[in-house]
């Protein structure tokens, strides 16, 4: 194999050491799996080559959460709740509305019964 060759699997582990250390770094700790993000930032440290690949498999967090990309903040978070409603049946959808309706009007009629009351006091 040629110098070169050998140059370059170096730089190749170097890079890949270097994103290891940074990604280990940036992800959260609630994020890490297997280990605490103190014992992967030791492997990865002290064990270069296999401690960079044993993290890529074993302790990087599956979906992509890193601060990096939490921080954006939505225009609409309300959109983005766990577990919020979104309409399927309009029938259900159009008995809602209704209820909705009665229930102001309801409040229409007892707030004008009582601005006579508050007047006379």
């Amino acid at each position: 194999m040629p110098i070169f060759g050998f140059g370059a699997v170096g730089l190749v582990l170097l890079a890949l050491w270097i994103f290891c250390i940074v990604d280990v770094t940036t992800t959260d700790e609630s994020d890490c799996r297997n280990l605490p993000k103190l014992g992967w930032l030791l492997i990865v440290l002290l064990l270069p080559e296999i401690g960079s690949i044993v993290w890529l498999v074993a302790g990087r967090p599956r979906t992509v959460t890193t601060s990096a990309y939490r921080s954006a903040p939505s225009r609409f978070p309300e959109y983005e709740r766990p577990g919020r409603h979104v309409a399927t049946d309009p029938a259900a959808d159009e008995e809602f509305l209704r209820q909705c309706r009665e229930r102001a009007e309801q409040q229409r009629r007892a707030a004008k019964r009582q601005r006579p009351a508050e007047d006379e006091g």
